[in-house]
């Protein structure tokens, strides 16, 4: 694997364990229920979408260092997986 796929892999799996850390951050602080009642309360009122939109702010900080240390290829990593939540989230809100 080359050093370019390796980077924008690198990156898409920290946007994915950034925006994981923010659904877990955002459940577990700004809910008044238990984790799983939360999680329970979320399917149920159809706002996994607005969640996961919510949780995936934290990419936008991970997409920043890493163009701040000109590591542009694990950004366009970050970039790529924040447009696939992004499109998971509409398919969300459609269905």
């Amino acid at each position: 694997m080359g050093t370019v796929k390796k980077d924008i892999l690198i990156g898409v799996l920290i946007s994915l364990f950034a925006t994981a850390a923010g659904v877990f951050l955002y459940i577990e602080y700004f809910s008044k229920y238990s984790f799983n009642n939360t999680l329970i309360m979320i399917q149920e009122g159809g706002l996994i979408g607005k969640i996961i939109s919510l949780a995936a702010i934290p990419n936008l900080f991970v997409f920043f260092i890493f163009i701040k240390k000109n590591q542009d290829n694990k950004a366009k990593g970050v970039l790529f997986a924040t447009i696939l939540i992004a499109l998971a989230t509409l398919i969300l809100k459609i269905i």
